[in-house]
């Protein structure tokens, strides 16, 4: 067993190709790799007991009536802006999250589109040339000026635009694909790079774990018993950073704002108290619930900012089963899957997922880590 405490234990191979660049035909139509998160760390002859080849769209079958469902209900914003200076020089800014100290952003993460602030953390390139006074145009109707340099060498940023900032992201801004994915936004991304049920905008990235929902699978798993509850962890663009210290303790999230409504908590709470699962749909929902969470694994209604980094010996008070993607090499996701499936289970379910053909990443294929009784 390697060290669990560095970032190497947390690498595997994915031959070149594996990659998905596009989504499927159908949501439901990838692949679903099933994980008995009780088998432990078994290996051997024995091991491939502990996993199931299906499709998503099987997933009505391991969910029973009594569970529950935890969706994250975040909207990808719009928010990688392309540019020129004055001068016609080319430039790009990708905005984070509004400003802290932007009077019209609303407290409350899922104000809506209004509630987007003019003043933004961003991240800008090439930095040379959008130093604090300086624009960019981005349209017309649309200019971004620079304030000032922040302390991680990002930028904050004011968008100058007759329309509300919502409206004219809208209008002009590109979805923000992850870098693996190697090309530019196309049509079809803007549907199939959100959730179904996508409705708060502040996202950076989708929760990619949604992304194989149909409106007919959930409707599905609610006729047949099982509920289905919504809150918000607004994805930044840190989640999915890869860990490059050597020893995990000396990695830090950025804060991400999340918000658990009233009913959620609710149903939560009338859920464990009569006996069914909690199924969280994503790693962020995992992180939101088990911020959470009180001592006794209690969740009430609230919302906040969290930067809670889950890795092996974390224990868990909300969540009995994940449906997740497949998350890159050395990144805190790995980490957060080798704390809840442990560690020696998560690499041989990768291997198996290579060695099977499963696609990775954000429009890739699935897997279910569940108790199968």
């Amino acid at each position: 067993m390697p060290d669990l405490s560095r970032t190497s234990a947390y690498d595997y191979h994915l031959p070149p190709g594996r990659i998905a660049l596009y989504p499927t035909d159908r949501r439901d139509g990838s692949r679903l790799l099933v994980m008995d998160r009780e088998a432990g760390g078994e290996s051997g002859p024995s091991a491939g007991r502990r996993f199931s080849d299906r499709h998503f769209s099987d997933l009505f079958e391991l969910v029973p009536a009594g569970d529950l469902l935890v969706v994250n209900e975040s909207r990808v914003l719009p928010v990688r802006l392309l540019g020129l200076k004055p001068t016609g020089a080319e430039c790009e800014v990708l905005l984070l999250r509004p400003a802290p100290t932007d009077p019209h952003c609303s407290e409350d993460p899922d104000g809506g589109p209004e509630r987007l602030g003019r003043r933004w953390e961003a991240l800008v390139r090439p930095g040379s040339k959008l130093k604090p006074g300086h624009r960019m145009v981005v349209a017309s109707d649309m200019e971004v000026l620079i304030e000032e340099r922040t302390q991680g060498g990002g930028r904050i940023v004011r968008v100058e635009s007759a329309q509300p900032v919502g409206e004219a992201l809208e209008a002009h801004g590109r979805l923000p694909l992850p870098p693996y994915i190697g090309r530019s936004e196309e049509p079809l991304d803007r549907e199939r790079y959100q959730t179904v049920y996508a409705r708060a905008p502040g996202s950076v990235a989708a929760p990619t774990a949604g992304l194989h929902f149909t409106p007919e699978l959930l409707a599905s798993l609610e006729s047949q018993g099982v509920r289905i509850a919504r809150i918000s962890l607004h994805v930044g663009p840190g989640t999915f950073r890869p860990v490059t210290a050597d020893s995990i303790d000396q990695h830090r999230l950025d804060p991400e704002n999340w918000r658990i409504p009233d009913g959620a908590a609710e149903a939560i709470g009338e859920t464990k108290a009569c006996g069914g699962r909690i199924w969280a749909v994503g790693t962020t929902v995992v992180r939101a619930l088990e911020t959470a969470a009180a001592r006794d694994g209690t969740v009430r209604e609230g919302h906040g900012s969290t930067g809670l980094f889950i890795a092996p010996g974390f224990s868990f008070r909300v969540v009995d089963a994940l449906i997740t993607n497949f998350h890159l090499p050395r990144s805190t996701l790995l980490m957060l899957l080798s704390a809840f499936a442990g560690y020696e289970g998560t690499m041989l379910a990768y291997d198996h997922a290579v060695r099977a053909g499963y696609r990775f990443y954000s429009y890739g294929d699935a897997m279910a880590v569940v108790p199968i009784p």
